[in-house]
C-alpha cells in the first residue's frame, strides 16, 4: 500500500492545471509530468511555460520533477493525477476523450496498491463510472483491492497571481476510507490553504461542478437584466454599483461567458441529469442566455452602425481581445469568437487583435488569424472584447484613432467610461 513516505507522483496532463501542481509536488517528492505535446515538454525542460502560470524560477525549485513525453517513464510511479481537460463537443455534451485517453495510458502503468487521483471537472460518479472501469480494463486489477481512486477537483483559476494552487483550499475525497485519509494527507503537503475531505468521491464530483454552475447562473441573471436595462435605457453599470451599496449584493457584471470551467461545467451536470430522467430548468436557462450573448454584442453594434448610416456588408470590424479571460493567454471556449463569426455572417471584414495570444494556437483553433497592429483610420466599428491591461494603457483617444471618424465603439468589459463609448452592455 502506498503512504507518503513512498509515494512517488505522476502527472498526466501539464496544462493550466497539472503543470502548477506538478511543481509544488516536485518540491516534496520524487515526480513525472507527462504530457503528448513534446513541443511543451522541451519548453518546460527549457524553464519556460507559455500559459504564464509558472515562473522560470518556480520551475527551478521543483528540484524532483521530471518532465516527459513517454508514459512508460510513469512507470515507478504508484499515485497518479490525472489533470486532462473535459470539454464538451459541437453539440455541448461532455467530451470524455481526453479523460478516457489518459485512464487508459494509467491503466497499463497500474501495480497492485497504486491510486488513481482525478481532478478533471465531471458530473457526480463519473470517475466510477466511465474512469474506473477503463482502470480495471488496461490493469486487469481489481478496483478497491487491487488499486484505488481518489477525486480532488482542480481550482486554478488562469491569469490570477493571487489565488494559486497553494492558496486555495483543496476538496479531497478517497474510493475507501483509508484511501480519503491518504488522498487528504498527500494534498494536505503541499497545498498552504488546507483541505476539505469530502466524505464520496461523488460528494466531490458533485461540489466542483456546482462551483462553476452557480457563477454561470448569476451572470446569467445579470445578462438578463442588461438585455432588459438596454430597452429601458437605463445604463447597467451605473444599476449594478448603486445595487452594489449594499454589504450583500453580489457583485457580478455582463459579458461573454467562455473558458474551460464556467461555460463548459454546467453542460457536465445537466448531461447527467436529464440521463437520470431530471429536465434541469435554471442551469439550462441560464446557458441559453450567456451562449447567446455574442450574437447579442453583435446585434446591438449593428444596430449602432445602421444608426449612423454604416452598411455592416464589407465593413471593416476591429475586435480587441479573443482569449477568454484578460491578461492570460487561455484560449479555451473562447466566446469572443462568437462576436468573429456572427460579424462575419454578415460578410464583414473581422480583424482581431490581442498582444497576449499565440498566433498559431489561434488559427489552428478558430481559424483566427490576430493582426500584430491594427491599422488607424481603418475600421467602421471597434469592439472591446477582452479587458486585458494593454487595451486600458492605450486610452480612448489611441483606441479613437483605430476607428474611422464616424466609426463605432462598443465595450463589452467596461473598460472606459460610459460616456466615451457608443454602446456597452
Amino acid at each position: 500500500m502506498v503512504n507518503l513516505a513512498n509515494a512517488h507522483i505522476g502527472i498526466v496532463g501539464l496544462g493550466y492545471v497539472g503543470l502548477p501542481l506538478a511543481v509544488e509536488f516536485g518540491k516534496h517528492f520524487p515526480t513525472v509530468g507527462l504530457d503528448i505535446n513534446e513541443n511543451r515538454i522541451q519548453e518546460l525542460l527549457a524553464g519556460t511555460d507559455s500559459t504564464l502560470e509558472v515562473t522560470a524560477e518556480e520551475l527551478r525549485q521543483a528540484g524532483q520533477l521530471h518532465y516527459t513525453s513517454r508514459p512508460d517513464e510513469l512507470a515507478t510511479c504508484n499515485v497518479y493525477i490525472i489533470t486532462v481537460p473535459t470539454p464538451v463537443d459541437d453539440y455541448r455534451r461532455p467530451d470524455f476523450r481526453p479523460l478516457i485517453g489518459a485512464s487508459t495510458t494509467v491503466g497499463r502503468l497500474l501495480k497492485t496498491g497504486d491510486v488513481a487521483i482525478y481532478e478533471s471537472t465531471v458530473y457526480p460518479g463519473a470517475t466510477e463510472e466511465v474512469c474506473v472501469p477503463i482502470l480495471e480494463r488496461e490493469s486487469g486489477l481489481k478496483f478497491n483491492r487491487d488499486f484505488f481512486a481518489g477525486y480532488s477537483p482542480e481550482r486554478i483559476n488562469p491569469g490570477d497571481k493571487e489565488h494559486r494552487v497553494t492558496t486555495i483550499r483543496k476538496v479531497t475525497s478517497g474510493s475507501t476510507p483509508e484511501i480519503a485519509d491518504f488522498v487528504d494527507q498527500l494534498y494536505q503537503r503541499v497545498i498552504a490553504a488546507g483541505t476539505h475531505k469530502a466524505s464520496s468521491i461523488k460528494v466531490a464530483e458533485a461540489a466542483k461542478v456546482i462551483e462553476n454552475t452557480q457563477r454561470d447562473v448569476n451572470i446569467a441573471l445579470i445578462n438578463e437584466l442588461a438585455l432588459l436595462f438596454d430597452r429601458l435605457g437605463i445604463d447597467t453599470e451605473e444599476v449594478l454599483l448603486a445595487a452594489g451599496s449594499k454589504w450583500n449584493f453580489l457583485p457580478f457584471r455582463p459579458g461573454l461567458v467562455g473558458g474551460h470551467c464556467i461555460g463548459v461545467d454546467p453542460y457536465y451536470l445537466t448531461h447527467k441529469a436529464q440521463e437520470i430522467g431530471y429536465h434541469p430548468e435554471m442551469i439550462l436557462a441560464g446557458r441559453r442566455i450567456n451562449d447567446g450573448m455574442g450574437a447579442y454584442v453583435v446585434q446591438r453594434v449593428v444596430k449602432l452602425m445602421n444608426q449612423r448610416r454604416i452598411a455592416v456588408m464589407d465593413a471593416n470590424i476591429l475586435v480587441l481581445g479573443l482569449t477568454f479571460k484578460e491578461n492570460c493567454p487561455d484560449l479555451r471556449n473562447t466566446r469572443v469568437v462568437d462576436i468573429v463569426r456572427e460579424f462575419r455572417d454578415y460578410n464583414a471584414c473581422v480583424d482581431v487583435y490581442d498582444p497576449w495570444v499565440d498566433s498559431a494556437e489561434a488559427k489552428h483553433e478558430y481559424d483566427i488569424e490576430p493582426v500584430q497592429d491594427p491599422l488607424p483610420g481603418h475600421y467602421d466599428a471597434i469592439i472591446l472584447a477582452v479587458a486585458h491591461r494593454q487595451f486600458r494603457e492605450m486610452g480612448i483617444e489611441r483606441i479613437r484613432q483605430l476607428g474611422k471618424p464616424n466609426s463605432v465603439l462598443f465595450d463589452v468589459k467596461y473598460i472606459l467610461p460610459a460616456t466615451a463609448v457608443d454602446g456597452r452592455l
